[in-house]
């Protein structure tokens, strides 16, 4: 109940900002109980805001009072005491609205305006992404009288030579509710399509057959020439009514009509916006499970070529591939199909099919932000889900092959440990459990041999490690032999090639490592510098899956380019 009574928001910070950077600043006036910032369900990342619990109101008053405004990490920072009721946060009372502010009103220029007539609980100047004034503001008092109080004194004054309005907030529900209202009972009419010949006094002839008419106003150009469109405002709706519904779509001096209830800019374009998603929702829902994407083919694949190789499955309205603004294709393309059964077949006989010089890479088309969240989701399930309090990225699971070693503290990039012979060089340790593989060359066409697992010495492979260095396998060990600090000569077999039934065979707590080593240089060859982050991300897939990416290099390069935006989408601190 004490820290409750002094807890303080922190608003308007920036995503960089940290607890321990709050705890830093905070600390100083005061013991902090606890401090939290408040991020982003999925993405972890800050919403811009935090809540800073003292054990005592005294240093919270003391907080409020010293660092209200002050910049943190270049943006100053907006504290109020925290209000966990939330119909006292959103009640009206004691709201003032002020708008024509001057842009170089800030948040405590407006403070410093209004304190005067009472408590302020909280104060804010609205600004667009870029941090620039929209002119508006917000003063919440803690009582009414003061509220009122800053109505009288301040509307239609003076601030920074510009006169403002100041009054009591409407919440945004009694305004909407006063719009329907207003909409219901239109009296301003829109007119568009207007013959350039046609002027004010025309346009008022035309329609004050259907009631008084108050006003008419036609906007023109600089040099005066009419821009096309006017209002009319009647003294009545219905006059109004009637004339939209009789001038809508009727022909005046050889043109069509565009007559219609005249809107404010912002409700305007929110019907836009609803009619473009509405009809964006039809389209996709047109065209679910029949578009594919389509990528990895050869820099010369146009529309028509495109077409050509994906039109015996059924029929195509659409075929197109993506390029830049020069004109260079951007390696990747969509294909849309009149039915999803059509799709389906499609990629099952062309994902993986050699076009060209390359297998294509064929798969359903997503939405951008399904594309998202289904990478969020990946990234969640791979640092084992979202936690629920603040989070500290750390880096992803990571694989470090035979011969790499990890330093202790840190997360750097695998680097391959120097051997003469089998002695590692003084001072560099194979990581527990990981142990030096003779180098040797291996005949061109042929895959080197995995090393197996030291514990499975008994079965062949590589033996376990002596004390005077690697001893050979036992089986090849004559009586009387002796352990020897040299690495005998690889004998020259087969490619090893690992199956299921090997896997299978294998024990439960070896199989990652044996999938690993299989895996491991085959990512290398596509991103040798993030082969050991992406290895251990894949790691965390079930066994028969990464079977499958080790033989099918079309589904392992599309995991790969998935890990490659987990990490990426991370940020360049976590990539490395």
């Amino acid at each position: 109940s004490a820290i409750s009574n002094a807890s303080l928001y922190v608003g308007e910070l920036d995503p960089s900002v940290t607890e321990a950077i709050l705890f830093e600043l905070f600390n100083m006036v005061g013991p902090v109980a606890s401090i939290r910032v408040c991020r982003d369900a999925i993405t972890r990342r800050s919403l811009g805001y935090a809540y800073v619990n003292f054990h005592n109101r005294a240093d919270g008053e003391r907080a409020l009072d010293m660092l209200n405004y002050t910049l943190i990490k270049d943006k100053e920072c907006r504290i109020m005491w925290s209000q966990r009721d939330p119909a006292l946060r959103r009640s009206s009372k004691g709201n003032v609205f002020i708008k024509n502010l001057d842009a170089t009103i800030d948040n405590k220029a407006l403070h410093d305006t209004f304190a005067a007539f009472g408590d302020i609980l909280s104060c804010k100047v609205v600004t667009d992404q870029q941090g620039v004034s929209r002119g508006f503001g917000f003063v919440h008092y803690e009582t009414e009288e003061a509220a009122l109080q800053a109505i009288k004194n301040v509307n239609g004054m003076l601030l920074n030579d510009t006169k403002v309005f100041v009054g009591l907030h409407i919440s945004r529900a009694e305004r909407e509710a006063h719009m329907e209202e207003a909409r219901a009972n239109f009296t301003n009419v829109y007119v568009k399509d207007l013959d350039a010949d046609v002027d004010a006094d025309e346009l008022k002839a035309l329609f004050e057959k259907y009631g008084e008419i108050t006003s008419v106003y036609m906007p023109a150009h600089d040099d005066g020439t009419p821009r096309g469109f006017g209002f009319i405002n009647f003294a009545d709706h219905e006059a109004a009514r009637t004339a939209v519904k009789e001038l809508h779509e009727s022909e005046f001096k050889g043109k069509k009509l565009y007559v219609s209830r005249a809107q404010k800019k912002t409700e305007r374009e929110k019907e836009l916006r609803v009619q473009y998603e509405q009809t964006k929702m039809e389209k996709l829902s047109k065209f679910q499970g029949g578009n594919l994407y389509i990528k990895n083919f050869d820099e010369t694949m146009d529309d028509d070529m495109l077409r050509q190789e994906f039109a015996p499955y059924g029929t195509i309205t659409s075929a197109r591939v993506m390029r830049d603004d020069k004109g260079a294709s951007l390696g990747f393309g969509f294909v849309c199909y009149s039915a999803p059964a059509e799709a389906t077949t499609a990629i099952a006989e062309m994902n993986g099919r050699m076009v060209g010089k390359k297998p294509l890479y064929v798969v359903l088309a997503q939405r951008r932000d399904q594309r998202r969240q289904q990478i969020e989701a990946t990234k969640r399930q791979w640092q084992g889900g979202a936690p629920m309090g603040p989070h500290v990225y750390g880096p992803p699971p990571m694989y470090y092959p035979p011969g790499y070693v990890q330093q202790r503290g840190a997360y750097p990039a695998p680097r391959p440990v120097r051997w003469q012979g089998a002695q590692p060089v003084p001072g560099q340790y194979p990581m527990p459990g990981q142990y030096p593989v003779p180098q040797y060359p291996v005949p061109a066409g042929q895959r080197p041999m995995r090393p197996r697992n030291p514990r499975q010495g008994s079965r062949g492979g590589y033996a376990g490690r002596g004390r005077g260095g690697y001893r050979s396998n036992p089986r090849t060990q004559g009586p009387g032999q002796q352990e020897t600090t040299q690495a005998e000569a690889p004998v020259e077999s087969e490619p090893a090639s690992l199956t299921a039934a090997a896997l299978a065979a294998a024990p439960e707590e070896e199989r990652k490592q044996m999938l690993g080593e299989a895996l491991y240089p085959l990512i290398e060859a596509r991103t040798p510098d993030m082969a050991g982050k992406i290895t251990g991300m894949l790691l965390e897939m079930e066994d028969d899956d990464l079977l499958l990416l080790i033989d099918d290099s079309v589904q392992r390069d599309a995991k790969i380019d998935e890990a490659l935006e987990v990490l990426n989408s991370q940020g360049p601190a976590d990539a490395e």
